[in-house]
């Protein structure tokens, strides 16, 4: 069995969860690696990870998400990886998983949408709309070849998902280290 990954990632408020739920559900046997789930591990002294402050913390958090993730493709998984790991962690991120590709792909609305998107949904823990701005800014001025980055907020989930699948199967998402 053959697994591969697909790393959904973007600003706060871009979408990616539900991106990547629909993407999930799409290959079979397929895993569902939530980033944020790796934060919530820390405890004690634990830096806002948009902090400058927070490198070595941020470092460590990549390498653990990495490694478990590249664990489920190597186990046969299609994995879609929830979380943000811009192109500034990519190499870092793929060289933990031991894997040699990854299909990249970053969501990135108006930063009015995220931070709308930010300050009204249910259930989750982050808020900050300045942090939001950041992150945005950031994954704005990346340097990261455009194939990789759909703009807009358009297109439904189910639609958004199925082009993203099409381009994982023609290679269009493929980054390679």
């Amino acid at each position: 069995m053959s697994g591969e990954l697909v790393l959904v990632t973007g600003p706060p408020g871009a979408g990616k969860s539900n991106v990547a739920t629909a993407l999930a559900s799409q290959w079979t046997p397929s895993a569902l690696v939530q980033g944020d789930a790796f934060f919530g591990f820390l405890r004690a002294g634990r830096i806002d990870p948009w902090l400058p402050e927070s490198d070595s913390q941020n470092s460590v958090v990549t390498d653990a998400a990495g490694y478990a993730t590249g664990r489920f493709v190597a186990g046969g998984y299609w994995t879609v990886y929830d979380g943000i790991i811009g192109p500034w962690y990519l190499p870092q991120f793929l060289a933990a998983t031991g894997l040699r590709r990854v299909h990249y792909v970053i969501l990135l609305p108006e930063v009015e949408v995220c931070v709308e998107r930010v300050a009204t949904r249910v259930g989750h823990g982050f808020t900050d709309e300045s942090a939001t701005r950041h992150m945005h800014a950031q994954f704005e001025q990346s340097q990261v070849d455009h194939r990789h980055v759909i703009r807009g907020t358009s297109a439904s989930v189910g639609s958004l998902a199925e082009s993203i699948v099409e381009r994982v199967g023609a290679g269009g998402l493929a980054f390679d280290r």
